[in-house]
Protein backbone atom coordinates (compact mmCIF):
# COMPACT_ATOMS: atom_id res chain seq x y z
CA UNK A 1 0.00 0.00 0.00
CA UNK A 2 1.25 3.55 -0.93
CA UNK A 3 2.40 5.38 2.35
CA UNK A 4 -0.47 7.95 3.36
CA UNK A 5 1.01 11.67 2.83
CA UNK A 6 2.46 13.93 5.54
CA UNK A 7 0.04 16.93 5.34
CA UNK A 8 -3.35 16.42 3.18
CA UNK A 9 -5.39 19.72 2.74
CA UNK A 10 -9.13 19.25 0.93
CA UNK A 11 -11.23 22.65 -0.08
CA UNK A 12 -9.45 24.98 2.57
CA UNK A 13 -11.17 28.41 2.32
CA UNK A 14 -9.46 31.41 4.22
CA UNK A 15 -10.97 34.28 4.93
CA UNK A 16 -10.20 38.22 5.99
CA UNK A 17 -11.97 40.37 8.07
CA UNK A 18 -12.36 44.06 6.31
CA UNK A 19 -14.45 46.02 8.98
CA UNK A 20 -17.94 43.92 9.57
CA UNK A 21 -16.63 41.79 6.36
CA UNK A 22 -15.12 38.39 5.49
CA UNK A 23 -13.56 38.62 2.17
CA UNK A 24 -12.04 35.27 0.47
CA UNK A 25 -8.06 34.92 0.62
CA UNK A 26 -8.12 31.45 -0.39
CA UNK A 27 -10.74 30.07 -2.05
CA UNK A 28 -11.40 25.95 -1.84
CA UNK A 29 -7.55 25.07 -2.25
CA UNK A 30 -5.91 21.36 -2.45
CA UNK A 31 -2.75 20.28 -1.19
CA UNK A 32 -0.97 16.97 -0.60
CA UNK A 33 2.87 16.50 1.03
CA UNK A 34 4.47 13.58 1.36
CA UNK A 35 7.42 12.88 2.99
CA UNK A 36 10.24 14.32 2.08
CA UNK A 37 9.12 16.34 -0.62
CA UNK A 38 9.52 19.49 -1.61
CA UNK A 39 6.27 21.69 -2.53
CA UNK A 40 7.47 25.04 -4.55
CA UNK A 41 4.21 27.86 -4.01
CA UNK A 42 4.96 30.37 -6.24
CA UNK A 43 2.94 33.65 -7.25
CA UNK A 44 2.53 37.64 -7.41
CA UNK A 45 2.22 39.49 -3.71
CA UNK A 46 -1.09 38.96 -2.47
CA UNK A 47 -1.36 35.51 -4.26
CA UNK A 48 -2.40 33.65 -0.73
CA UNK A 49 1.11 31.66 -0.58
CA UNK A 50 2.18 32.60 3.01
CA UNK A 51 -1.50 32.33 4.11
CA UNK A 52 -1.78 28.92 2.61
CA UNK A 53 2.28 27.87 4.26
CA UNK A 54 0.73 29.01 7.72
CA UNK A 55 -2.44 27.14 7.25
CA UNK A 56 -0.10 23.90 7.00
CA UNK A 57 0.37 24.53 10.95
CA UNK A 58 -3.26 25.38 11.24
CA UNK A 59 -2.53 28.89 11.72
CA UNK A 60 -4.02 32.30 10.39
CA UNK A 61 -2.80 35.36 11.17
CA UNK A 62 -4.96 37.98 13.59
CA UNK A 63 -7.72 38.97 11.39
CA UNK A 64 -8.02 35.59 9.39
CA UNK A 65 -10.34 32.64 9.87
CA UNK A 66 -10.16 29.45 8.25
CA UNK A 67 -13.99 29.06 6.98
CA UNK A 68 -14.00 25.38 5.00
CA UNK A 69 -12.23 22.38 4.51
CA UNK A 70 -9.97 19.95 6.12
CA UNK A 71 -6.12 19.96 6.95
CA UNK A 72 -4.13 16.72 7.96
CA UNK A 73 -0.98 16.58 8.85
CA UNK A 74 0.02 13.17 9.94
CA UNK A 75 -3.67 11.75 9.76
CA UNK A 76 -4.12 14.77 12.77
CA UNK A 77 -6.69 16.89 11.77
CA UNK A 78 -5.66 20.68 12.55
CA UNK A 79 -8.61 22.42 11.61
CA UNK A 80 -10.53 23.24 14.92
CA UNK A 81 -7.62 21.62 16.94
CA UNK A 82 -7.20 22.77 20.64
CA UNK A 83 -4.18 24.71 21.20
CA UNK A 84 -2.69 22.42 23.37
CA UNK A 85 -2.33 19.70 20.47
CA UNK A 86 -0.95 22.64 17.97
CA UNK A 87 1.66 23.47 20.53
CA UNK A 88 3.14 20.07 20.44
CA UNK A 89 3.37 20.11 16.80
CA UNK A 90 4.42 23.71 16.48
CA UNK A 91 8.36 23.55 16.20
CA UNK A 92 8.92 20.68 17.10
CA UNK A 93 6.93 18.53 14.35
CA UNK A 94 5.95 21.73 11.77
CA UNK A 95 8.68 24.74 12.24
CA UNK A 96 8.28 27.81 10.08
CA UNK A 97 10.95 30.17 9.00
CA UNK A 98 9.85 33.63 8.15
CA UNK A 99 10.44 36.04 5.43
CA UNK A 100 11.30 39.09 7.43
CA UNK A 101 14.28 37.79 10.65
CA UNK A 102 14.29 41.30 11.53
CA UNK A 103 10.66 41.57 12.56
CA UNK A 104 10.68 37.64 13.94
CA UNK A 105 13.50 37.79 16.90
CA UNK A 106 13.18 39.21 20.00
CA UNK A 107 15.60 41.90 20.18
CA UNK A 108 15.94 41.89 23.75
CA UNK A 109 17.61 37.94 24.06
CA UNK A 110 20.56 36.64 21.79
CA UNK A 111 20.66 34.26 18.96
CA UNK A 112 21.69 31.39 20.59
CA UNK A 113 19.06 31.59 23.52
CA UNK A 114 16.02 31.84 20.92
CA UNK A 115 17.54 28.52 19.42
CA UNK A 116 17.62 26.38 22.61
CA UNK A 117 14.56 26.92 23.29
CA UNK A 118 12.47 25.06 20.94
CA UNK A 119 13.96 22.08 22.00
CA UNK A 120 14.05 22.50 25.63
CA UNK A 121 10.60 23.10 25.92
CA UNK A 122 9.73 19.80 23.61
CA UNK A 123 12.47 18.07 25.90
CA UNK A 124 15.08 17.18 23.39
CA UNK A 125 17.77 17.84 25.32
CA UNK A 126 19.69 20.28 27.86
CA UNK A 127 21.14 23.12 27.17
CA UNK A 128 24.42 22.17 26.92
CA UNK A 129 23.71 19.66 23.93
CA UNK A 130 21.21 22.08 22.37
CA UNK A 131 23.75 24.95 22.33
CA UNK A 132 26.16 22.27 20.31
CA UNK A 133 23.85 21.34 18.28
CA UNK A 134 23.12 25.33 17.37
CA UNK A 135 26.52 25.84 16.80
CA UNK A 136 26.85 22.52 14.11
CA UNK A 137 23.75 23.93 12.32
CA UNK A 138 24.88 28.13 12.57
CA UNK A 139 28.36 25.98 10.82
CA UNK A 140 26.26 23.90 8.09
CA UNK A 141 23.95 27.55 7.13
CA UNK A 142 27.95 29.12 6.58
CA UNK A 143 27.32 31.76 9.32
CA UNK A 144 30.33 33.32 10.36
CA UNK A 145 32.23 32.08 13.58
CA UNK A 146 29.97 29.77 14.73
CA UNK A 147 30.95 29.00 17.86
CA UNK A 148 30.12 32.95 19.01
CA UNK A 149 28.19 34.19 17.03
CA UNK A 150 25.30 32.72 18.95
CA UNK A 151 25.80 35.39 21.73
CA UNK A 152 25.06 38.14 19.50
CA UNK A 153 21.74 39.83 19.73
CA UNK A 154 19.83 40.42 16.30
CA UNK A 155 20.91 43.69 15.73
CA UNK A 156 24.67 42.80 16.02
CA UNK A 157 24.54 41.25 12.80
CA UNK A 158 23.63 41.48 9.30
CA UNK A 159 20.16 40.79 7.65
CA UNK A 160 21.45 37.98 5.70
CA UNK A 161 23.17 36.64 8.73
CA UNK A 162 20.05 37.04 10.91
CA UNK A 163 18.05 34.84 8.16
CA UNK A 164 20.56 31.93 8.14
CA UNK A 165 20.18 31.99 12.27
CA UNK A 166 16.68 31.75 11.59
CA UNK A 167 17.09 29.05 8.84
CA UNK A 168 18.99 27.00 11.37
CA UNK A 169 16.30 27.67 14.56
CA UNK A 170 13.88 25.80 12.04
CA UNK A 171 16.10 22.92 11.99
CA UNK A 172 16.85 22.64 15.77
CA UNK A 173 13.87 19.82 16.55
CA UNK A 174 14.52 17.94 12.94
CA UNK A 175 10.74 18.67 12.03
CA UNK A 176 8.65 16.59 9.64
CA UNK A 177 7.58 19.56 7.74
CA UNK A 178 9.18 23.14 7.26
CA UNK A 179 7.73 26.02 5.72
CA UNK A 180 10.31 28.28 3.85
CA UNK A 181 8.31 32.05 3.35
CA UNK A 182 11.25 33.46 1.22
CA UNK A 183 13.83 32.16 3.36
CA UNK A 184 16.71 33.79 0.99
CA UNK A 185 14.95 36.77 -0.15
CA UNK A 186 17.60 39.24 2.20
CA UNK A 187 20.96 37.02 1.17
CA UNK A 188 22.96 37.60 -1.44
CA UNK A 189 23.53 35.25 -4.19
CA UNK A 190 27.05 33.73 -2.70
CA UNK A 191 25.25 33.30 0.51
CA UNK A 192 22.45 31.97 -0.96
CA UNK A 193 23.78 29.06 -2.67
CA UNK A 194 25.24 27.78 0.66
CA UNK A 195 21.74 27.94 2.51
CA UNK A 196 19.85 26.16 -0.76
CA UNK A 197 22.54 23.70 -0.46
CA UNK A 198 21.69 23.43 3.39
CA UNK A 199 18.23 23.09 3.21
CA UNK A 200 18.36 20.63 0.55
CA UNK A 201 21.24 18.54 2.88
CA UNK A 202 18.87 18.79 5.41
CA UNK A 203 15.58 17.65 3.52
CA UNK A 204 17.37 14.83 2.36
CA UNK A 205 19.39 13.32 5.96
CA UNK A 206 16.46 14.27 7.77
CA UNK A 207 13.50 13.18 5.56
CA UNK A 208 12.34 16.41 6.42
CA UNK A 209 9.14 17.92 4.10
CA UNK A 210 9.12 21.06 3.38
CA UNK A 211 6.47 23.86 1.49
CA UNK A 212 8.54 26.50 -0.26
CA UNK A 213 7.38 29.64 -0.94
CA UNK A 214 9.06 32.30 -3.23
CA UNK A 215 8.91 34.90 -6.12
CA UNK A 216 12.66 33.66 -7.46
CA UNK A 217 11.85 31.18 -10.16
CA UNK A 218 15.20 30.40 -10.51
CA UNK A 219 15.65 29.38 -6.36
CA UNK A 220 11.97 26.94 -6.78
CA UNK A 221 13.84 25.27 -9.45
CA UNK A 222 16.56 24.53 -7.58
CA UNK A 223 14.39 23.30 -4.27
CA UNK A 224 11.06 22.11 -5.59
CA UNK A 225 10.36 18.29 -6.77
CA UNK A 226 6.71 20.08 -7.71
CA UNK A 227 5.47 23.12 -7.85
CA UNK A 228 1.82 24.89 -7.33
CA UNK A 229 0.87 28.21 -9.13
CA UNK A 230 -1.76 30.44 -7.11
CA UNK A 231 -3.24 33.69 -8.25
CA UNK A 232 -6.29 35.62 -5.43
CA UNK A 233 -6.15 32.36 -4.00
CA UNK A 234 -7.04 29.79 -6.59
CA UNK A 235 -4.85 27.06 -7.39
CA UNK A 236 -3.96 28.23 -11.24
CA UNK A 237 -1.58 25.08 -11.56
CA UNK A 238 0.76 22.19 -10.68
CA UNK A 239 3.29 20.53 -12.51
CA UNK A 240 6.51 18.18 -11.21
CA UNK A 241 8.93 21.15 -11.57
CA UNK A 242 10.58 19.91 -14.88
CA UNK A 243 7.51 19.66 -16.59
CA UNK A 244 6.63 23.16 -15.15
CA UNK A 245 9.88 25.01 -16.53
CA UNK A 246 9.49 23.37 -19.94
CA UNK A 247 5.91 22.96 -20.66
CA UNK A 248 3.53 25.53 -18.71
CA UNK A 249 0.14 25.02 -19.56
CA UNK A 250 -1.58 28.48 -18.59
CA UNK A 251 -1.08 31.63 -19.56
CA UNK A 252 -0.64 33.58 -16.27
CA UNK A 253 2.14 30.91 -15.41
CA UNK A 254 4.07 31.30 -18.79
CA UNK A 255 3.62 35.35 -17.65
CA UNK A 256 5.65 34.60 -14.71
CA UNK A 257 8.37 32.54 -16.48
CA UNK A 258 8.74 35.24 -19.32
CA UNK A 259 12.21 37.34 -18.47
CA UNK A 260 11.63 40.73 -17.50
CA UNK A 261 13.26 43.24 -19.95
CA UNK A 262 13.08 46.73 -18.00
CA UNK A 263 16.23 49.14 -17.88
CA UNK A 264 16.92 52.34 -16.72
CA UNK A 265 16.32 55.33 -18.94
CA UNK A 266 18.82 56.32 -20.26
CA UNK A 267 21.73 58.77 -19.08
CA UNK A 268 23.39 61.90 -21.38
CA UNK A 269 26.92 61.22 -22.20
CA UNK A 270 28.55 63.95 -20.37
CA UNK A 271 29.74 63.19 -16.73
CA UNK A 272 27.56 65.84 -14.03
CA UNK A 273 29.84 66.84 -11.02
CA UNK A 274 29.53 64.67 -7.78
CA UNK A 275 26.97 64.87 -5.45
CA UNK A 276 28.10 62.44 -2.91
CA UNK A 277 31.75 61.91 -2.24
CA UNK A 278 32.60 59.02 0.49
CA UNK A 279 36.89 59.58 1.47
CA UNK A 280 39.01 57.66 3.31
CA UNK A 281 36.08 56.63 5.25
CA UNK A 282 37.07 53.74 8.46
CA UNK A 283 33.97 52.77 10.82
CA UNK A 284 33.60 49.98 13.39
CA UNK A 285 31.04 48.34 16.10
CA UNK A 286 33.20 48.63 19.34
CA UNK A 287 36.30 47.34 18.42
CA UNK A 288 35.54 45.73 15.39
CA UNK A 289 36.13 47.20 12.64
CA UNK A 290 33.48 47.16 9.42
CA UNK A 291 34.47 49.57 6.86
CA UNK A 292 38.46 50.21 5.54
CA UNK A 293 39.37 53.00 3.85
CA UNK A 294 36.22 53.59 1.94
CA UNK A 295 36.23 56.28 -1.17
CA UNK A 296 33.39 56.34 -3.81
CA UNK A 297 31.27 58.60 -5.29
CA UNK A 298 27.64 59.33 -6.79
CA UNK A 299 27.34 61.85 -9.45
CA UNK A 300 24.34 64.25 -9.84
CA UNK A 301 21.09 62.39 -11.15
CA UNK A 302 22.64 58.75 -11.31
CA UNK A 303 22.59 55.67 -9.75
CA UNK A 304 25.66 53.86 -7.81
CA UNK A 305 24.98 50.46 -6.91
CA UNK A 306 26.74 48.73 -4.30
CA UNK A 307 26.98 45.16 -4.50
CA UNK A 308 28.41 42.50 -2.07
CA UNK A 309 27.73 39.67 0.00
CA UNK A 310 25.92 39.97 3.33
CA UNK A 311 28.14 41.51 5.75
CA UNK A 312 30.33 43.27 3.50
CA UNK A 313 29.62 45.88 4.85
CA UNK A 314 26.89 47.52 2.19
CA UNK A 315 24.80 48.89 4.84
CA UNK A 316 27.37 49.75 7.25
CA UNK A 317 28.43 52.31 4.31
CA UNK A 318 24.78 53.27 4.54
CA UNK A 319 24.94 54.42 7.86
CA UNK A 320 27.91 56.31 7.79
CA UNK A 321 26.77 58.47 4.81
CA UNK A 322 23.37 58.92 6.80
CA UNK A 323 25.36 59.63 10.36
CA UNK A 324 23.95 57.08 12.25
CA UNK A 325 27.45 55.44 12.65
CA UNK A 326 30.13 58.03 13.35
CA UNK A 327 33.57 56.79 10.98
CA UNK A 328 36.79 56.51 13.02
CA UNK A 329 38.36 58.65 10.01
CA UNK A 330 37.94 60.10 6.52
CA UNK A 331 34.54 62.01 5.74
CA UNK A 332 31.23 62.47 4.06
CA UNK A 333 31.43 65.14 1.34
CA UNK A 334 27.66 66.60 -0.09
CA UNK A 335 27.95 69.29 -2.77
CA UNK A 336 31.06 70.06 -1.68
CA UNK A 337 30.39 70.67 1.50
CA UNK A 338 31.70 67.90 4.85
CA UNK A 339 28.90 67.12 6.39
CA UNK A 340 28.82 66.33 10.30
CA UNK A 341 29.82 62.63 10.96
CA UNK A 342 26.90 62.52 13.62
CA UNK A 343 23.54 63.17 12.34
CA UNK A 344 22.75 64.93 15.63
CA UNK A 345 25.44 67.40 14.59
CA UNK A 346 23.89 68.24 11.48
CA UNK A 347 21.83 70.76 9.82
CA UNK A 348 17.99 70.46 8.64
CA UNK A 349 19.21 71.08 5.18
CA UNK A 350 21.77 68.42 5.43
CA UNK A 351 19.58 66.19 6.84
CA UNK A 352 16.78 66.28 4.37
CA UNK A 353 19.36 66.20 1.51
CA UNK A 354 19.70 62.67 2.29
CA UNK A 355 16.73 60.20 3.02
CA UNK A 356 16.74 56.30 3.04
CA UNK A 357 14.13 53.60 1.69
CA UNK A 358 14.70 50.49 3.78
CA UNK A 359 14.30 46.92 2.61
CA UNK A 360 11.47 46.07 4.74
CA UNK A 361 8.77 48.13 4.94
CA UNK A 362 6.83 45.79 7.47
CA UNK A 363 9.64 47.41 10.25
CA UNK A 364 9.95 50.94 8.85
CA UNK A 365 6.38 51.48 8.89
CA UNK A 366 4.48 52.39 12.27
CA UNK A 367 1.66 50.12 12.10
CA UNK A 368 -0.61 52.46 14.32
CA UNK A 369 -0.34 55.17 12.26
CA UNK A 370 -2.20 55.81 8.81
CA UNK A 371 -0.88 56.52 4.94
CA UNK A 372 -1.43 60.41 6.14
CA UNK A 373 -0.08 60.49 9.66
CA UNK A 374 3.45 58.40 8.29
CA UNK A 375 3.90 61.29 5.24
CA UNK A 376 2.46 63.86 6.95
CA UNK A 377 5.24 63.98 9.60
CA UNK A 378 8.35 64.06 7.45
CA UNK A 379 6.96 66.82 5.25
CA UNK A 380 5.72 68.97 8.34
CA UNK A 381 9.41 68.69 9.51
CA UNK A 382 11.52 69.49 6.63
CA UNK A 383 9.30 72.00 4.98
CA UNK A 384 6.99 73.89 7.77
CA UNK A 385 4.12 72.89 5.91
CA UNK A 386 0.67 73.03 7.97
CA UNK A 387 -3.07 72.45 7.78
CA UNK A 388 -4.63 72.35 4.37
CA UNK A 389 -1.10 72.73 2.56
CA UNK A 390 0.31 69.80 4.30
CA UNK A 391 -2.31 67.41 3.33
CA UNK A 392 -2.13 68.75 0.01
CA UNK A 393 1.63 67.47 -0.12
CA UNK A 394 0.53 64.21 1.44
CA UNK A 395 -1.93 63.62 -1.62
CA UNK A 396 0.10 64.89 -4.23
CA UNK A 397 3.08 62.04 -2.34
CA UNK A 398 0.82 59.38 -3.09
CA UNK A 399 -0.50 60.34 -6.54
CA UNK A 400 3.63 60.75 -7.27
CA UNK A 401 3.96 57.28 -6.28
CA UNK A 402 0.65 56.28 -8.60
CA UNK A 403 -1.86 55.50 -5.32
CA UNK A 404 -5.06 56.73 -5.31
CA UNK A 405 -5.10 59.07 -2.54
CA UNK A 406 -8.80 58.97 -1.17
CA UNK A 407 -7.98 55.16 -1.46
CA UNK A 408 -5.34 54.79 1.01
CA UNK A 409 -4.62 58.09 2.70
CA UNK A 410 -6.71 56.86 5.39
CA UNK A 411 -5.22 53.17 5.50
CA UNK A 412 -2.81 51.61 8.20
CA UNK A 413 -0.08 49.69 6.47
CA UNK A 414 -1.26 46.40 8.07
CA UNK A 415 -3.87 46.91 5.11
CA UNK A 416 -1.60 47.31 2.58
CA UNK A 417 0.44 44.60 -0.15
CA UNK A 418 4.23 44.46 0.21
CA UNK A 419 4.50 46.44 -3.09
CA UNK A 420 2.36 49.26 -1.92
CA UNK A 421 3.95 49.70 1.63
CA UNK A 422 7.30 49.74 -0.49
CA UNK A 423 5.41 52.32 -2.48
CA UNK A 424 4.60 54.54 1.03
CA UNK A 425 8.86 54.11 2.02
CA UNK A 426 9.23 55.98 -1.12
CA UNK A 427 6.69 58.56 -0.81
CA UNK A 428 8.11 59.17 3.11
CA UNK A 429 11.45 59.41 1.63
CA UNK A 430 10.12 62.18 -1.34
CA UNK A 431 8.23 63.84 1.33
CA UNK A 432 12.01 65.69 2.77
CA UNK A 433 12.35 67.35 -0.97
CA UNK A 434 16.07 65.02 -0.54
CA UNK A 435 18.36 65.48 -3.64
CA UNK A 436 20.12 61.85 -2.96
CA UNK A 437 18.47 58.68 -1.90
CA UNK A 438 19.73 55.56 -0.05
CA UNK A 439 17.73 52.38 -1.58
CA UNK A 440 18.48 49.61 1.31
CA UNK A 441 17.68 46.49 -0.80
CA UNK A 442 14.33 47.81 -1.13
CA UNK A 443 13.07 44.98 -4.06
CA UNK A 444 14.27 41.81 -2.43
CA UNK A 445 11.36 40.90 -0.50
CA UNK A 446 8.95 41.73 -3.62
CA UNK A 447 7.69 39.48 -6.41
CA UNK A 448 9.37 39.76 -10.10
CA UNK A 449 5.97 41.58 -11.21
CA UNK A 450 5.66 44.18 -8.03
CA UNK A 451 9.39 44.79 -7.90
CA UNK A 452 9.93 45.58 -11.62
CA UNK A 453 6.93 48.09 -11.01
CA UNK A 454 8.78 49.80 -8.02
CA UNK A 455 12.12 50.16 -10.12
CA UNK A 456 9.70 51.62 -12.62
CA UNK A 457 8.82 53.93 -10.25
CA UNK A 458 12.35 55.14 -9.36
CA UNK A 459 13.46 55.31 -12.66
CA UNK A 460 11.04 58.06 -13.30
CA UNK A 461 10.96 59.63 -10.38
CA UNK A 462 14.91 60.29 -11.05
CA UNK A 463 14.11 61.76 -14.48
CA UNK A 464 11.17 64.33 -13.25
CA UNK A 465 12.97 65.06 -9.79
CA UNK A 466 16.90 65.03 -11.02
CA UNK A 467 17.38 62.25 -7.94
CA UNK A 468 20.56 60.58 -7.58
CA UNK A 469 20.54 56.95 -5.86
CA UNK A 470 22.56 54.64 -3.67
CA UNK A 471 21.18 51.64 -4.84
CA UNK A 472 22.11 48.39 -2.44
CA UNK A 473 21.43 45.18 -3.60
CA UNK A 474 22.93 41.75 -4.12
CA UNK A 475 20.42 41.04 -6.56
CA UNK A 476 23.00 41.90 -9.82
CA UNK A 477 20.32 41.67 -12.39
CA UNK A 478 18.56 44.65 -10.55
CA UNK A 479 22.26 45.87 -11.04
CA UNK A 480 22.48 45.72 -14.60
CA UNK A 481 18.96 47.61 -15.30
CA UNK A 482 18.89 50.30 -13.02
CA UNK A 483 22.88 51.17 -12.07
CA UNK A 484 25.03 53.39 -13.62
CA UNK A 485 28.16 52.51 -11.84
CA UNK A 486 28.81 49.82 -9.53
CA UNK A 487 30.76 49.42 -6.69
CA UNK A 488 31.77 45.96 -5.65
CA UNK A 489 32.20 45.38 -1.68
CA UNK A 490 34.05 42.36 0.39
CA UNK A 491 34.67 42.60 4.29
CA UNK A 492 34.60 46.29 4.21
CA UNK A 493 36.65 47.07 1.28
CA UNK A 494 35.94 48.11 -2.44
CA UNK A 495 36.89 45.68 -4.93
CA UNK A 496 36.14 47.01 -7.82
CA UNK A 497 34.41 50.46 -8.47
CA UNK A 498 33.47 51.59 -11.54
CA UNK A 499 31.35 52.19 -14.81
CA UNK A 500 28.28 49.46 -15.04
CA UNK A 501 29.77 48.28 -18.51
CA UNK A 502 33.37 48.06 -17.30
CA UNK A 503 32.76 46.23 -13.48
CA UNK A 504 30.52 43.71 -15.88
CA UNK A 505 32.74 42.94 -18.54
CA UNK A 506 35.79 40.76 -18.44
CA UNK A 507 38.50 40.51 -17.07
CA UNK A 508 36.59 40.29 -13.81
CA UNK A 509 38.00 40.54 -10.13
CA UNK A 510 38.19 37.15 -8.65
CA UNK A 511 35.30 37.85 -6.09
CA UNK A 512 33.40 40.08 -8.86
CA UNK A 513 33.42 36.76 -11.19
CA UNK A 514 32.06 34.73 -8.09
CA UNK A 515 29.39 37.25 -7.22
CA UNK A 516 28.48 36.71 -11.65
CA UNK A 517 28.08 32.90 -11.37
CA UNK A 518 26.24 32.53 -8.44
CA UNK A 519 23.38 33.84 -9.90
CA UNK A 520 21.02 30.91 -10.15
CA UNK A 521 18.99 30.19 -13.45
CA UNK A 522 16.03 28.38 -14.55
CA UNK A 523 17.72 24.95 -15.10
CA UNK A 524 17.09 22.45 -11.89
CA UNK A 525 19.98 21.22 -12.30
CA UNK A 526 22.49 24.54 -11.87
CA UNK A 527 22.69 24.37 -7.93
CA UNK A 528 23.82 20.58 -8.33
CA UNK A 529 26.33 21.89 -10.51
CA UNK A 530 27.56 24.95 -8.95
CA UNK A 531 28.30 22.81 -5.70
CA UNK A 532 29.80 20.32 -7.02
CA UNK A 533 32.21 22.88 -9.22
CA UNK A 534 33.31 24.31 -6.38
CA UNK A 535 34.15 21.51 -4.47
Amino acid sequence: MAEPPLLEMRGVRIEGQTGPDWLPIINGVDLTLAKGEVLGLIGESGAGKSTLGLAAMGYTRGGCRISGGSIKFAGQELVGATRADLRLLRGKRIAYVAQSAAASFNPAHNLIDQFIEGPMIHGLGDRATTQSEAVALYDAVQLPEPETIGFRYPHQVSGGQLQRAMTAMAMACKPDLIVFDEPTTALDVTTQIEVLAAIRKAVSEFGTAAIYITHDLAVVAQMADRIMVLRYGDLVEEADTRRMLSAPQEAYTKSLWSVRTFEATPKPASDPAPLLQVENVTAAYGDLTVLHDISTQVQTGRTVAVVGESGSGKSTLARAITGLLTPKQGRIVMDGKALAPDFRRRSKDDLRAIQMIYQIPDTALNPRQSVAQILARPAKFFTGLSGKALYDRVDDLLALIDLEPGLFRSRLPGELSGGQKQRIGIARALAAEPRLIICDEVTSALDQLVAEGILRLLDRLQQELDLSYLFITHDLATVRAVADSVVVMQYGKVVEDGPKAEVFSPPHDPYTELLLSSVPDMDPDWLTRTLEARR
